[in-house]
C-alpha cells in the first residue's frame, strides 16, 4: 500500500493483516508480524481442538455400539415360548442416551421386564443407565418380589448415584402359564394396558419413588392380569413429550388415542407405529429426549 489509503481501507476491509505501507513503518511492521504469529497460533490450535473432536466423536461412536449391544436385540427373544410375544426399541437423542429397556427369564414360569428413564441425557446418563441395568438385572434374577427388587436396587444406586442423579423405573414380572402381572412402578410413566376388545387404559401406579434418591424407601407392587389377545405397553417420557416445531406436546391422550386403533396388532406392529405416529407429529423439529417403547402381548 503506497500511502493510498482507499487501497488500504480495501484491504483492511478484506481482512487483510500481512500487509505493510511503504516506505516501511518498523511499528507497522512489528504489529504486522505480531499478527500472523498470532494467525498462526490461532490455526495451530484450531487444527489441534479438531482433532480432539474426532477422538471425542470417535470414542462416542464406540459408546455408543457398546450401548446397543447392551440393550437386547434379537425378536422374538425366546421363540420356544408361545404365551407371549414381545418387541422393543431404543432411540437416543444424542450418542448415547439414558433410556433402556431389558427382560430375562425368571425360573420356567415367569418373565422380568423392566423400561427405565435416567435423568440427564448424553454421557453420565448413559453411564449410570449401564450401572442402573446391571444393578436391576442382577437383582431381579434372585428376587421373587417386584418390589423388593426396586426396593434393594435403590438402595444401591442410592451409593453410585453421583450428582443427584437418578432413574424412573417400572419393572413387571410376568407369569407366562396364568397371564398374571406383578409390578412395581417406580416414578415412571404409566403403561397402557390395550384390551383386545380396543379398550386402552393406563396402568394404576404404585405411588413409588424413584431409584437413586432416597436410601431405604419403601417399594410396593400390584397385579393385574393379561387376557390372551392383551398387550401391555411400556414407553418412556420421550413419546408423551415429544414436542414439535409449534412446541406442542405429543402427549398422553394422543398416545391413548393411536394406542386404540392398535388393538391386535403385534408388538412389533405397536412399537412401529407408535414410532411413527411420533415422528409424524414432530416432522421438522429436533428431537429433545430419548425415546424408548417395549410392548409384550400375551397370547395364553
Amino acid at each position: 500500500a503506497y500511502g493510498d489509503m482507499e487501497n488500504i481501507r480495501s484491504a483492511m476491509n478484506q481482512g487483510a493483516f500481512d500487509f505493510t505501507t511503504k516506505p516501511i513503518n518498523l511499528e507497522d511492521l512489528e504489529r504486522t508480524i505480531e499478527k500472523a504469529a498470532e494467525q498462526i497460533a490461532f490455526i495451530k490450535q484450531a487444527q489441534k481442538e479438531h482433532t480432539q473432536l474426532e477422538s471425542i466423536q470417535n470414542d462416542l461412536h464406540v459408546a455408543q455400539e457398546i450401548q446397543q449391544t447392551i440393550l437386547p436385540k434379537t425378536f422374538p427373544p425366546f421363540p420356544e415360548l408361545q404365551s407371549f410375544d414381545l418387541y422393543a426399541y431404543m432411540n437416543a437423542a444424542k450418542y448415547v442416551g439414558g433410556d433402556f429397556y431389558d427382560f430375562f427369564r425368571i425360573g420356567h414360569d415367569r418373565l422380568g421386564f423392566v423400561i427405565a428413564d435416567v435423568s440427564g441425557k448424553g454421557v453420565p446418563a448413559a453411564i449410570f443407565m449401564a450401572i442402573s441395568r446391571t444393578v436391576i438385572r442382577a437383582i431381579a434374577l434372585t428376587e421373587n418380589s417386584a418390589s423388593m427388587c426396586m426396593q434393594r436396587s435403590n438402595n444401591i444406586l442410592c451409593q453410585e448415584s453421583v450428582n443427584d442423579m437418578f432413574v424412573t423405573v417400572f419393572y413387571g414380572i410376568l407369569n407366562i402359564h396364568t397371564g398374571v402381572v406383578t409390578y412395581c412402578n417406580a416414578g415412571h410413566n404409566p403403561p397402557v394396558l390395550m384390551k383386545k376388545d380396543g379398550s386402552v387404559s393406563k396402568v394404576p401406579t404404585t405411588d413409588d419413588m424413584i431409584l437413586g434418591a432416597i436410601n431405604d424407601a419403601a417399594y410396593h407392587e400390584k397385579e393385574l392380569k393379561l387376557s390372551p389377545g392383551d398387550n401391555l405397553f411400556l414407553y418412556t417420557d420421550g413419546v408423551t413429550e415429544a414436542m414439535n416445531e409449534k412446541h406442542e406436546l405429543y402427549s398422553e391422550q394422543r398416545l391413548l388415542e393411536n394406542c386404540r386403533t392398535l388393538a391386535g396388532k403385534s408388538p412389533k406392529e405397536v412399537v412401529e407405529k407408535i414410532t411413527e405416529t411420533v415422528g409424524e407429529f414432530v416432522v421438522g423439529a429436533v428431537q429433545s429426549d430419548d425415546i424408548t417403547l417395549l410392548s409384550i402381548s400375551y397370547k395364553g
